[in-house]
């Protein structure tokens, strides 16, 4: 094969791939645009929450402001963690608690007690 045979290849061959590389990038670029539109959306609708949020502070109860974890202190994040696990501990406990009362009420009333004592009595 003569030289301009193989060079007129080579040619196409880099022209194919820098038109599949420009098309490439088209379309990354058009998807960037894309997250930019949506991220620009999701910011509004956080605005429109975080006023939400804002006016119900005034006119409710003091509600904490909401505030992503990701820009809070871990060691305030870790603090606020151990007492919600102390919290659902204490629940837990007082559920427990009640549980056993509950049961205890069903297994030992009186009429239970004096059919038991009557079984040993014989």
């Amino acid at each position: 094969m003569a030289w301009w045979g193989w060079a007129l290849i080579w040619t196409a061959l880099i022209l194919g791939l820098l038109g599949m590389l420009a098309w490439f990038a088209i379309r990354l670029f058009r998807k960037a645009m894309k997250t930019a539109d949506a991220l620009a959306e999701l910011g509004d609708k956080m605005a429109v929450l975080e006023n939400a949020f804002a006016g119900a502070d005034a006119t409710t109860q003091q509600k904490p402001r909401f505030s992503p974890a990701i820009f809070q202190d871990a060691a305030e994040l870790g603090f606020l963690r151990q007492q919600e696990r102390a919290e659902h501990g204490r629940r837990r406990q007082a559920r427990r608690d009640s549980r056993i009362d509950r049961g205890k009420l069903l297994t030992h009333t009186p009429t239970n007690l004096e059919d038991t004592a009557s079984c040993f009595r014989t």
